[in-house]
């Protein structure tokens, strides 16, 4: 059995595709738009360190304002959730170490789910 020939038109095909990508993009966020934000805070040789301040900001018109602040575990890790903005910083403070970097975040969408790939680093090392 043949398809008929409009089902092999570009007229077809094209917005076929388009469609599927539109759901699968929508699936996707429906999927991932919990608002957790997650990730690891390691001295400067690599160690975790608990007890480590994590303030999360976000970004309003022109500034970062503080959000949320967590601390992190025995292994360094700490979590926030309900974010609901797309564009945020993380840094953490710890007081014999001070003040990491502030790592910028651009996610896709507003809410979207994030694992941070590197931890959150201090320059200096633990004692």
């Amino acid at each position: 059995m043949r398809a008929p020939g409009w089902v092999k038109s570009r007229f077809f095909i094209a917005p076929l595709i388009a469609a599927v990508a539109v759901a699968t993009w929508n699936g996707y966020v429906a999927l991932n738009n919990g608002g957790r934000v997650e990730g690891r805070v390691v001295d400067g040789a690599g160690r975790p360190v608990a007890g480590a301040t994590v303030i999360l900001l976000e970004r309003n018109f022109i500034t970062h304002n503080e959000r949320q602040r967590a601390l992190t575990d025995e292994a360094g890790r700490f979590r926030f959730s309900g974010n609901d903005n797309h564009s945020l910083q993380l840094e953490a403070e710890f007081p014999a170490l001070g003040r990491s970097e502030r790592r910028s975040l651009r996610l896709w969408f507003r809410a979207q789910n994030v694992s941070l790939k590197e931890p959150l680093r201090f320059a200096g090392r633990l004692p």
